[in-house]
């Protein structure tokens, strides 16, 4: 997996750390529009050698990038519920209080850019709502307390939200250790399964019309010859 999220790194020209137990912290959004589950991936990586070539320590936790039904039918904010934007988030979020209850990872340090779902409907829509770049309070924590949440339900207004609290209380004692090393700010990537998709599919169409054309134009000149 680390080859294909540097190659990932590279065409979008996204920061990926090497230096020791610094975190790189992506998530990547499920292709599907299915709300109220938690469907996504949280992929935590750092290099773990002191010296030389890196060694990478690879995690990954279920959690959801997108809100839950509850707030997508009643959006705190009159233009809408917030779904964060695919991109890559660089030094926007620290340790802090999630809601002045427990420690999490929040949005304290800079802006993101959220899609705005005005509907009010319980559907997750991506295309047609208005972009908003600010301070929204973003932030990556758990569902309940204890043990595992199967529905988002109110649990995320468009936060990013960890399906297991055992996950989270290990994930939040690497961000301690990354906080030492590296002070209290952290990186956050979202990648969109389905934008990726896309891409490729794009990029497989492009490259098959390419060949069509070079090869008709090799069989015509080679028809052309033969005459």
């Amino acid at each position: 997996m680390i080859a294909q999220v540097r190659q990932i790194a590279k065409d979008r020209g996204f920061v990926l750390y090497e230096e020791p137990y610094r975190l790189n912290i992506w998530a990547f959004r499920a292709n599907s529009e299915k709300p109220n589950s938690f469907d996504d991936e949280l992929h935590v990586f750092t290099n773990i050698a002191q010296s030389g070539r890196p060694k990478w320590a690879y995690l990954v936790f279920k959690i959801t990038t997108d809100p839950g039904t509850y707030w997508l039918k009643n959006p705190m904010n009159p233009k809408g519920t917030a779904i964060l934007k695919a991109g890559q988030y660089v030094d926007v979020y620290r340790i802090d209080k999630h809601r002045n209850k427990y420690y999490a990872l929040c949005q304290r340090n800079g802006k993101v850019t959220v899609i705005r779902d005005y509907d009010r409907d319980s559907l997750l829509d991506f295309n047609n709502g208005k972009e908003e770049t600010g301070m929204f309070g973003i932030n990556i924590h758990r569902a309940r307390k204890t043990g595992e949440t199967y529905t988002v339900d109110n649990h995320s207004a468009g936060c990013q939200v960890f399906k297991n609290a055992n996950d989270f209380n290990f994930f939040m004692k690497l961000c301690e250790v990354h906080r030492k090393l590296y002070g209290n700010k952290f990186t956050y990537t979202l990648i969109d399964k389905r934008m990726e998709f896309r891409s490729k599919l794009k990029k497989i169409t492009i490259g098959s019309v390419l060949i069509s054309i070079l090869l008709g134009g090799y069989f015509l000149v080679t028809n052309e010859d033969n005459e």
